[in-house]
């Protein structure tokens, strides 16, 4: 029997994050502060794709903060990329843990199906 569930994603693994850095090839992701055009902020820094600023994540809020200008200073595409990367890495990593086997399957809209096999079945 199969499930279909929606995931709300808050950033909080940060094994995870650099999980996702790696499948885009993006530099791995740093502890640190950055100057956003909004004011300082401090956390997980991630680079994304032309991108004048960099993401922050707050890995214990879970939030993610960021400055891009509407578009003009970073395609909003990249971060959704990445947030949709991190969750398929979470969903694995958790799988991972109880032993059970994941399969992806990349679909023509642009999202991911993940199933988990939970003792034989999908």
């Amino acid at each position: 029997m199969s499930h279909i569930v929606t995931v709300q994603t808050e950033v909080r693994d940060p094994s995870a994050v650099t999980a996702a850095c790696r499948r885009l090839s993006l530099p791995e992701p740093v502890e640190g502060k950055a100057q956003l055009y909004s004011g300082p902020m401090s956390g997980l820094l991630v680079r994304l794709p032309d991108w004048l600023y960099p993401v922050v994540i707050d890995t214990v809020s879970g939030s993610v903060r960021y400055d891009n200008y509407g578009g003009a200073w970073g395609d909003e595409k990249h971060l959704h990329r990445f947030l949709q990367m991190y969750a398929v890495e979470r969903a694995r990593a958790e799988a991972r843990k109880k032993n059970y086997v994941t399969t992806e399957q990349s679909l023509a809209d642009g999202s991911i199906l993940v199933e988990i096999e939970i003792g034989g079945q999908s």
